[in-house]
């Protein structure tokens, strides 16, 4: 992130369009706020919070950070020295929103909705879509507070608030991405994938989808789990932070990440007893970018 767009700064009584960037005032005696201090003030109280309380530092200071979200200004987790930063300030700032606002009627009929969330593209025109560089295919949703990247497809699909789906992604039929979610360059969501969110049950940290993979149909990838670039789901991979995930070539078992370059696949492990088996995820090869490239995914998968 560019020093420009520090994280935990943004300037306060300026009414900003959804196409203005967030962080573009450079006047050093106009009057700013610290967003990170007014909303970890605000997550230490949040038990006296209601939409009908006064809050209005905070709520500003929580719409802010929204706004930020929604043009991609701040996100929730980024790549700092080639290891994921989790600004957890910035979830607690999703998470309040739900306390602050009230619920309000949304949309047109015959497609109405009832909600603390708007929705992102609700006061989009042609022009705004133009800008954006996305294409959007009834009836996808996205809430505000997420971002879409250009060249980003969005299939009929839901996208959280929080999350960020990179340039290039395309979020197949009925593929959810949770909230907070970070989905990177190229990614591929087949149809019915889930990508876990934080809010529902209460989460760490955000899954994360690294540049250039492939996630199979009908997938899971939830807890704060992360697949790193260039790997490859196979169609039905279940992983949460208590899957076991086995490395074929080496015999190895890991949690809750998927490493670089990885060809995955379901599979299942005998109990020490041979009583049952549980099931697992299975790596089964590796392919560096150059070889993925120029191999099929159907290639790859089979073994």
């Amino acid at each position: 992130m560019p020093a420009s767009r520090a994280p935990n700064r943004a300037v306060y009584g300026k009414t900003l369009t959804a196409l203005q960037p967030f962080f573009y005032f450079n006047d050093k005696a106009t009057m700013t706020l610290d967003l990170q201090s007014t909303i970890e003030q605000g997550w230490t109280n949040r038990a006296e919070i209601t939409p009908s309380a006064e809050n209005a530092a905070l709520r500003e200071a929580v719409q802010d950070t929204i706004h930020a979200l929604d043009t991609g200004h701040l996100r929730v987790a980024e790549r700092i020295n080639f290891e994921w930063v989790v600004h957890q300030w910035i979830k607690k700032a999703v998470l309040l929103s739900f306390r602050l606002e009230p619920n309000e009627i949304m949309g047109q009929a015959p497609m109405q909705f009832y909600d603390k969330v708007p929705l992102k593209f609700g006061e989009y025109g042609a022009q705004a879509f133009a800008n954006g560089g996305f294409r959007v295919v009834p009836p996808a949703v996205a809430r505000k507070g997420a971002f879409i990247a250009k060249n980003v497809v969005l299939m009929p699909s839901y996208v959280n608030i929080g999350a960020y789906v990179d340039e290039g992604t395309m979020v197949d039929t009925w593929a959810t991405v949770g909230s907070c979610a970070q989905i990177g360059k190229n990614v591929h969501l087949s149809g019915g994938v889930g990508i876990g969110g934080v809010l529902e049950p209460l989460q760490a940290n955000p899954t994360i989808i690294e540049d250039n993979c492939f996630i199979g149909a009908r997938s899971e990838v939830v807890e704060g789990v992360i697949v790193e670039e260039n790997s490859v789901l196979a169609m039905g991979v279940f992983i949460s932070q208590s899957t076991k995930i086995y490395d074929r070539a080496t015999g190895e078992i890991s949690y809750g990440r998927v490493p670089s370059g990885s060809v995955v696949v379901p599979g299942s492990l005998p109990s020490a007893d041979g009583s049952h088996s549980l099931a697992c995820a299975v790596i089964v090869k590796r392919v560096d970018a150059q070889t993925r490239s120029k191999t099929s995914i159907n290639d790859l998968l089979r073994t």
